[in-house]
């Protein structure tokens, strides 16, 4: 069998690995990655022991926060992000839903105070088998995984 990158290699930067292909570009676009300068490689629908099929996002010379990784757990919770130096794998870091989220997530519920005021969301999280469920702290009101609206940059 011939092995071959589909796929090819950065230098220094993010690669961010194991996504859903349905979610590729709800994740580039939360990173905001369609107004950045670095370069960015990206493949869709390709072939994944884990997940069928699969996405892949390679960013050059950029590196994420917690907060950023934590947006993209809620759509993508079997991504994985790896942290290239010199072409080398120098961190792997399975993204994981926190067990609380501010101001990443917008509340479903449309009577909700955050909807209406300058208040920052703030959820506890339930996995569930599909996804995730966000259970609002002001008006305890449920935003299941179909239901998710990530707050932009």
């Amino acid at each position: 069998m011939d092995k071959t990158l589909q796929v090819s290699a950065i230098k220094n930067g993010t690669v961010i690995d194991r996504i859903p292909s349905k979610a590729l570009f709800k994740v580039i676009e939360i990173l905001d990655l369609d107004h950045t300068d670095h370069q960015i490689t990206f493949g869709t629908n390709l072939d994944s022991k884990q997940l069928g099929k699969k996405a892949i996002i390679k960013i050059s010379d950029s590196f994420f926060e917690d907060e950023d990784i934590n947006r993209i757990a809620l759509i993508a919770p079997s991504a994985k992000f790896n942290i290239i130096k010199n072409y080398e794998v120098v961190e792997k870091r399975q993204v994981e839903i926190p067990d609380q989220i501010r101001g990443i997530a917008k509340c479903f519920n449309p009577k909700c105070i955050t909807n209406h005021q300058a208040v920052e969301t703030h959820f506890s999280t339930k996995k569930e088998k599909d996804g995730v469920s966000l259970i609002c702290h002001y008006c305890e009101k449920i935003t299941h995984t179909k239901n998710l609206q990530i707050i932009s940059k």
